[in-house]
């Protein structure tokens, strides 16, 4: 993999300087800065960090996105502090959640007394779907 340009002042005169943990390190010598070659990490698809943020965005907390989509909880955290992502105020409600088949999530909507007195929204998780009510506190 051929280096083309510093990743901090993207300039092209750069030099070999040595090998650290067995890969090469590079010197770039307007800036002075010291890299070496990009490793490739897992990639998450941008499908999850939609659906994350989307959750995020329907009051559930970090842990439970993360048992939900299977992504890690600091990850989600560093993707609402990315997107500048703000949770909007609203302490009358408070989000339930439920993971359903499409058998069970047919079944579950068919009894009309769950239905009312509560929002709710739909949305597919792979093969799955997650059903999220709000409902008002009890004082």
């Amino acid at each position: 993999m051929e280096i083309l340009a510093c990743p901090k002042c993207q300039n092209n005169q750069i030099v070999k300087s040595g090998i650290v943990k067995n890969r090469q390190r590079y010197l770039c010598k307007p800036c002075n800065y010291f890299f070496s070659v990009n490793k490739l990490g897992k990639k998450i698809d941008d499908y999850y960090v939609t659906k994350a943020l989307q959750l995020y965005l329907e009051g559930l907390s970090f842990r439970e996105i993360e048992r939900i989509i299977g992504v890690s909880h600091v990850s989600i955290s560093n993707w609402v502090k990315e997107f500048k992502i703000k949770k909007p105020e609203n302490s009358n409600y408070h989000p339930t959640y439920k993971i359903f088949n499409h058998l069970e999530l047919v079944e579950f909507l068919k009894n009309k007394e769950i239905l009312s007195g509560a929002g709710m929204i739909i949305t597919e998780l792979g093969d799955k779907f997650m059903l999220i009510k709000w409902e008002r506190f009890k004082d």
